[in-house]
């Protein structure tokens, strides 16, 4: 397959999905060059396009909301009309091989999820969720690319390095937390941990989106210390916040699209993991520690694997500052 193509990408999901994505379109991008990149995903993840210059085009579909059928058929009308050479999505359902095959491109590169894939597809390849999802979304274009992009790369003016610094981002997504998926320590732990910090001669900065606002209070009702900066609300965007990210020595997190901003900066992170799979939202190259209780739940990770909501207990997240501390200080 050569010359420049027309490549529409869809990946529905939140910012943290999309930047999971960015490898599989800067690989596309490294093949065919001088193509169109065009990617369809969530309206509420739109900001990603912020932090790389190799998406050309949005196309905003929400497949969750009360018009969803509509917004198919919109994203099916967009694609024929695209006159696409190439289509890729990341979608496991059975139903999107007859998606692609309807948009009526030439080359259709899907997850195999059974028959009707293998006779719809042009490029059905096996769907691997035991992996880092950066790697499971690049094997959707195996048989279109000689490279491999491993990990995210972001478009960030990086900072100067702060010595001695720890950029704490305590708080998820909002949306998370309406859903019940609860995947962090209480606001009260994070206040002891930044006293612990402190009191080992550690710069700690303390910083969150307008999602975190309760959180955030709720930290400065609780913490003793008051020899640590407070930058909540001094990043307008994900963007401005990579900047920050970029300046700290380490970078101590949940389990949210930070998380993955830091990951693509090469920053050394540190990240509470509970109920969801560190092997799948981590690169196991030493940059990216994950922090987890002893907890000897064995449902754990349970989080979209076994269930869709976070349990009443929650032992998997009952991690005390000093541990994560004592992380921190040791590696």
């Amino acid at each position: 397959m050569s010359g420049n193509k027309n490549i529409l990408a869809i990946n529905f999901g939140g910012i943290g999905d999309e930047i999971f994505f960015l490898p599989t379109l800067i690989s596309l991008r490294k093949e065919f060059p001088n193509s169109k990149i065009t990617l369809a995903l969530e309206p509420r993840s739109k900001s990603v396009k912020d932090l790389t210059d190799v998406i050309d085009e949005l196309l905003l579909i929400d497949p969750k909301g009360r018009r969803k059928y509509f917004e198919m058929l919109r994203l099916l009308f967009e694609a024929r009309r695209g006159k696409y050479d190439i289509v890729v999505s990341s979608g496991g359902n059975k139903l999107i091989s007859i998606l692609l095959f309807l948009t009526g491109i030439k080359v259709r590169c899907g997850y195999d999820t059974g028959k009707l894939s293998k006779i719809l597809l042009t490029n059905p390849m096996p769907l691997n969720k035991n992996q880092y999802a950066c790697k499971m979304y690049h094997d959707l274009i195996r048989d279109l690319t000689k490279y491999n992009t491993e990990l995210p790369e972001v478009n960030i003016n990086r900072k100067e390095k702060i010595s001695n610094s720890v950029l704490i981002h305590p708080g998820v997504s909002k949306l998370s937390v309406q859903k019940k998926c609860i995947k962090t320590i209480t606001p009260q732990v994070w206040a002891k941990t930044i006293d612990l910090l402190v009191a080992e001669g550690k710069k700690v900065m303390l910083v969150g989106g307008p999602d975190d606002k309760e959180c955030i209070e709720t930290i400065l009702e609780n913490v003793r210390t008051h020899n640590f900066e407070n930058l909540y609300g001094t990043t307008k965007n994900l963007k401005e916040l990579g900047e920050l990210i970029s300046s700290a020595e380490k970078f101590l997190c949940s389990d949210s699209a930070p998380l993955h901003v830091a990951v693509a900066l090469g920053v050394k992170t540190y990240v509470i993991f509970g109920p969801t799979d560190d092997n799948a939202l981590i690169p196991k190259n030493g940059n990216v520690i994950a922090i987890k209780a002893n907890d000897k739940c064995e449902l754990k990770p349970c989080l979209w694997a076994r269930r869709q909501t976070t349990c009443d207990n929650l032992d998997c997240l009952n991690i005390t500052a000093s541990q994560i501390v004592s992380v921190l200080l040791g590696s």
